[in-house]
């Protein structure tokens, strides 16, 4: 009877060790989206992009098609919002952080930019993958 009420309270341990490993990614993640709305209201595109996947395999489908590539999303990013007029303030939405496994989530929720160049607003789903201890954006579909 001892060693089934030890086995029981191991599992209850483990059991609250994932959920709270979920809990801090899930905030993890969260904080890394906030400090994306902060670099993008403040014009600075290579600060939000620090929240990407530093690689040629990084994805990003938009209204223009898929892109691959870091490099090649933050020119993207940098031809269409030439200047703090066209970023404006970045507010995220997030309708549904979900995990995927262990090293993977993904974030379903809205954008909102309120800016000069006239307001933007739209929907999108990343991919967010644990690479070398840290967060990164794997792919990412807007629109």
């Amino acid at each position: 009877m001892r060693q089934l009420l030890v086995l029981f309270l191991l599992l209850v341990c483990n059991n609250l060790s994932f959920a709270q490993n979920e809990s801090a990614d899930k905030q993890a993640i969260r904080d890394l989206m906030k400090k994306q709305e902060q670099a993008w209201s403040n014009h600075d595109l290579e600060g939000f992009m620090a929240g990407y996947w530093k690689s040629d395999s990084l994805r990003f489908f938009g209204a223009n098609g898929l892109t691959y590539g870091w490099q090649k999303t933050l020119d993207n990013y940098t031809k269409g919002y030439p200047t703090k007029d066209h970023t404006g303030i970045l507010k995220f939405a997030i309708e549904s952080l979900t995990k995927i496994n262990d090293g993977a989530y993904f974030v379903m929720g809205r954008y909102h930019l309120d800016r000069k160049a006239g307001e933007a607003k739209g929907v999108f789903m990343i991919i967010f993958k644990k690479i070398q201890g840290k967060w990164k954006i794997i792919a990412d579909t807007s629109c």
